[in-house]
């Protein structure tokens, strides 16, 4: 297979100025892993933005974080020069950091279809900010500052998705946002080839895709292939029907209920978001209802088992959603039990597989019987595989690549695929979040970078934790913590008082640590008697003796927290 003749990525210095006549493109999030989707577009001093994503945690690399933002510091002080937030789909990669932008500046339009909309105007309703939308449809031309904005329709997990093309006296760049392309689509829209084959013949300058399944060969199966797998688990299940999908996918809950009303079943909406995004789409006409199907959970929980389907979040393993407090028996009105056939609708996220998993076997030891996309088709993905982005790139015949949506690895096979399509090497443009590519003369090319870290959300916190807490946080789960207390006298500097050790997550045997008390004695005397009485040295002295014995008796690093008090 032909490859990227691209190095590994460097360190790079700040951009120079943009040169006259140029666009810049500068991803703050949605390179190297899968979300916090965001991209900056600027033109004559003129700054569009296409997404504003979240990233969900790892709960083992940063414990405690409850989402994960893109960068706004390269942006904060251009806030006036911001034309519009263009909504590529409402997906909480592409939607969810948009409130954390306008608390910033409340009045960014905000440029997207009627159903992306309605699902961010209802974050924002919650948080008390009323933005300024402008709705587009398919085929719509709008200029926003001395950008010309032209939207497309694509196929993807959620109705209303949307492509975007940007053109400036730059030239013509085409951002898919996420797409397959399903030829049988539930809801009969499928992705424009014919407007993308249009702008090819146009001359489209640069190509941003979704990289999501560069990995994978094919063609993406249909939506309506689910459809029947469905209604054979409905056919064998004797028991309540639990489904987990995702709290967006509206194709998949129309599946559900259509599945739920042939085989006599009431469903119920198990989730805040579920319950509220689905209420969005069945007021915009996207979702079916038939009358009487979908109940309350305190009716649902009154009805015959065989009656019952639930539908749920948590099809990524989240500990706090409706499905994942199921696992662990702490839903306040849902315990699984045998017999309960339980439904994980989706894909993989990458990063998320230990956690579905967990849940999985958390839902199997209480007796549930679990169908999930390696046991049964009861998913397909919403992203495009090789197959279809090759066809993509003979459509539209970008003079410039640039990966985008994915990690590492899904960037990089990208990239081959566009050297095979025929794309010059030198044309394909392989980034990190901060990364500055200028298009200037019809080539794109790395011109600098800006800083662009991940900003933590924990709690009301808004980017209060960085990589020094994570760290501690990471040592305290790993290794637990240990606390020691010394008075020493203020004159000598000899110990009068303890020293007293307290342990948190490292052993449960109050003797454990007996055999160290006496060294951290030994070492403070020793250090009475060279003179050093100052308390932050006798401290380190202190962790210093405690660490290096635990490490020799246990091989383990926990976190030590020495106090040396004088009187």
């Amino acid at each position: 297979m032909t490859s990227v003749p691209l190095e590994g990525h460097k360190e790079l210095d700040p951009p120079p100025p943009l040169p006259e006549g140029g666009l810049r493109i500068t991803p703050l999030g949605g390179l190297g892993a899968i979300g916090r989707n965001m991209t900056v577009f600027e033109f004559e001093g003129k700054l569009l933005i296409v997404d504003c994503g979240v990233l969900f945690p790892d709960n083992a690399d940063q414990p405690g974080v409850d989402l994960i933002l893109p960068d706004f510091a390269p942006i904060l002080d251009r806030l006036a020069d911001i034309q519009a937030i263009v909504l590529t789909h409402g997906h909480e990669d592409h939607i969810g950091a948009v409130p954390y932008l306008l608390a910033h500046k409340p009045d960014i339009p905000l440029v997207g279809s009627q159903f992306t909309l309605a699902l961010i105007e209802a974050k924002l309703a919650e948080r008390r900010i009323t933005p300024y939308s402008f709705t587009v449809t398919e085929g719509q031309r709008e200029r926003l500052g001395p950008f010309e904005c032209e939207f497309f329709a694509v196929n993807h997990s959620i109705p209303d998705a949307l492509a975007v093309a940007i053109r400036t006296p730059a030239g013509l760049v085409l951002h898919t946002g996420d797409f397959k392309m399903d030829q049988l689509p539930l809801d009969g829209r499928i992705t424009d080839l014919a407007g993308f084959a249009r702008l090819g013949a146009e001359g489209v300058d640069l190509l941003l895709s979704d990289s999501t399944n560069a990995e994978i060969p094919g063609f993406v199966s249909p939506e309506r292939e689910i459809g029947p797998v469905l209604d054979a688990i409905f056919a064998k299940a004797a028991g309540r029907v639990i489904v987990a999908s995702f709290a967006s996918h509206v194709h998949r809950v129309q599946q559900v209920l259509d599945s739920a009303h042939e085989h006599g079943r009431k469903v119920a909406l198990i989730g805040r978001s579920m319950v509220r995004n689905m209420g969005i789409a069945r007021d915009l006409g996207l979702l079916r209802v038939e009358p009487g199907l979908v109940v309350g959970i305190d009716e649902a929980m009154n009805l015959p088992k065989g009656e019952i389907v639930l539908m749920s979040t948590g099809s990524q393993g989240e500990p706090m959603s409706a499905l994942g407090r199921m696992a662990t028996g702490d839903h306040r009105h849902i315990t699984v039990e045998p017999g309960d056939t339980v439904v994980l609708a989706s894909s993989l996220v990458p990063g998320n597989e230990t956690s579905v998993y967990r849940v999985i076997n958390q839902l199997a030891r209480a007796g549930a019987n679990v169908i999930h996309k390696d046991v049964a088709k009861v998913h397909v993905s919403g992203h495009s595989p090789a197959g279809e982005l090759l066809y993509l790139l003979n459509v539209v015949k970008p003079s410039n690549l640039m990966p985008v949506h994915g990690e590492w690895r899904h960037l990089r096979a990208h990239g081959r695929l566009g050297v095979e399509s025929g794309i010059n090497p030198d044309n394909i443009v392989l980034c990190e979040d901060g990364d500055v590519v200028d298009l200037v003369n019809g080539h794109a090319s790395i011109t600098g970078h800006v800083k662009s870290r991940y900003v933590y959300v924990d709690g009301l916190a808004v980017g209060d934790v960085g990589e020094s807490l994570l760290t501690e946080r990471r040592i305290l789960g790993d290794g637990g913590f240990i606390a020691v207390t010394v008075v020493v006298d203020s004159v000598t500097g000899k110990v009068v008082g303890g020293p007293t050790l307290s342990a948190k997550g490292f052993s449960e045997d109050p003797a454990a640590f007996n055999p160290v008390l006496p060294l951290v004695t030994e070492a403070l005397d020793r250090a009475a008697l060279d003179g050093i009485t100052d308390p932050h040295q006798l401290q380190q002295i202190v962790r210093r003796i405690v660490g290096r014995w635990v490490n020799e008796a246990y091989r383990r690093r926990p976190m030590i927290v020495p106090s040396v008090l004088e009187v």
